[in-house]
């Protein structure tokens, strides 16, 4: 059964009321921490599940990026961060130190010569910068 989000109008609280589809605006409901009858319904948020083809996709396209500053470490950083998310996996730790110090404002390029092994090739963690 669905769940229908309201506001009690009497007692200023929002409730979660599980409703079938065929009860739904024919039977009245109640709220179930004072009984009061003047609740307002609510617009619940909406998921959209995504294969992984389309997150990866998405990532593939610069376009929807935004306007990143290849010049701001920090905004690196939050691209980076949102391509970790989208990816739906654990980074490796180096790629979270990468993010940080990116977040700290520090230079890519220092970054990349104080970890030398994030691009020799070596391994699945390599990733640059």
């Amino acid at each position: 059964m669905p769940t229908y989000e309201y506001r009690c109008l009497d007692c200023s609280k929002r409730v979660s009321i599980y409703q079938s589809y065929e009860d739904y605006g024919v039977i009245p409901v109640q709220c179930p921490l004072c009984g009061g009858d003047n609740l307002q319904r609510l617009i619940s948020r909406v998921r959209f599940a995504r294969s992984e083809e389309s997150r990866l996709e998405d990532l593939a396209d610069p376009g929807n990026w935004g306007d990143i500053d290849e010049e701001d470490p920090r905004a690196l950083a939050r691209m980076m961060r949102k391509m970790g998310e989208e990816l739906g996996e654990e980074m490796p730790p180096e790629f979270d130190e990468v993010v940080e110090r990116l977040e700290a404002g520090e230079d890519p390029e220092q970054i990349e010569k104080s970890l030398p092994e994030l691009g020799d090739g070596g391994g699945e963690t390599d990733f640059e910068i």
